[in-house]
């Protein structure tokens, strides 16, 4: 069977994150102040992650939010000087979030900048630099280390309310490599290998995660992915339902009011063809346990990864370039100025 460079990036995460989870550089933000997360993308889901983290562990008495670096760096979005700015990009050298640096700055904002090891010098306050860079399209190791640059920078700017959550930091990697071990089960792959589109559900930081979910199965495998809240996804959007589609439950660990159970009977008794779900224990597809609920997103990210690069093979796609030198593919997205 052919390695893709993808399935050697998946392979580096535990190192990758314990790395960083002990690097000793990761300044701390102002506690009191708000906090703007931002990128594009993958980096985008991560700053949403990183927000619930701030909300979550002060219990709200700290307003953080993940914004899309196209609304910030346009202007969209409005920023003051009391607001601190973590911009997030692998590469760092992308329009939007080079823009909401900027504009960051021009409004004498706090800022952080965290990128990869290749990237360009930022005109942030602090930097940190988190891996080399992906050697895939389809990106996979840099999420989690970015992540884990975030946890780092939450955990020491909240000490007394993020102290649990800091002392599970360096049972992460052990955590990432048994997540990585619980491969896809052969026949959902090929279950899923038949279908278009899929769902992907995901409530409340699931629902980042969903949207990180959604986006590899598209650039790996090609295969049209929509993620949405069990909510949204009960909401007039069952009219568009068809038993040539499938779907993925997140089982949420939050209380739901039992939406995404009733979304999984929805789906099932509108005759979908794949409706399979993913969590902890007894789900379809499985990841460990998280040291602590909030560093769910580290782990419940890979059983994705796992199926998309599973798909990828079944199916003949190209995880690594995206475009797999097909054309116009090819063409228009070397054209594209991100």
């Amino acid at each position: 069977m052919k390695t893709f460079a993808y399935d050697e990036q998946l392979a580096s995460m535990p190192d990758v994150v314990a790395e960083v989870i002990a690097r000793t550089d990761i300044p701390s933000l102002e506690p009191e102040r708000p906090i703007l997360f931002t990128g594009i993308g993958t980096s985008l889901h991560a700053a949403r992650v990183a927000a619930d983290w701030v909300v979550q562990l002060t219990g709200g008495r700290v307003r953080a939010l993940g914004i899309d670096a196209h609304d910030l760096g346009t202007g969209v979005f409005p920023i003051h000087a009391q607001d601190q700015v973590v911009v997030i990009s692998h590469r760092g050298k992308k329009i939007y979030p080079l823009a909401s640096l900027d504009r960051a700055r021009a409004a004498g904002c706090r800022t952080i900048s965290i990128v990869g090891d290749a990237a360009p010098e930022q005109s942030a306050d602090h930097t940190i630099r988190t891996c080399a860079n992906e050697t895939a399209g389809t990106f996979s190791v840099s999420y989690l280390a970015s992540l884990a640059a975030l946890a780092r920078i939450v955990a020491a700017t909240f000490p007394d309310e993020a102290e649990a959550f800091a002392a599970a930091l360096p049972k992460l990697s052990g955590a990432v490599a048994a997540s990585l071990a619980m491969k896809p089960q052969l026949e959902l792959v090929r279950a899923f290998s038949n279908t278009s589109p899929i769902l992907i559900s995901g409530f409340g930081p699931d629902l980042a995660t969903a949207q990180e979910a959604a986006l590899k199965i598209k650039e790996g495998a090609w295969l049209w992915t929509e993620a949405m809240s069990p909510e949204f996804a009960i909401h007039g959007t069952p009219a568009s339902y068809h038993p040539g589609m499938s779907a993925i439950v997140m089982l949420p660990e939050r209380e739901d009011g039992g939406r995404s159970r009733l979304l999984i009977d929805v789906l099932k008794r509108l005759d979908l063809s794949t409706v399979a779900t993913c969590g902890t224990d007894g789900a379809d597809l499985i990841f460990s346990q998280p040291p602590h609920p909030l560093l769910r997103p580290f782990l419940s990210i890979l059983p994705f990864h796992l199926l998309t690069s599973a798909l990828a093979h079944t199916l003949a796609t190209d995880p690594d370039t995206l475009h797999g030198h097909r054309q116009p593919w090819k063409s228009v997205m070397a054209e594209l100025r991100l």
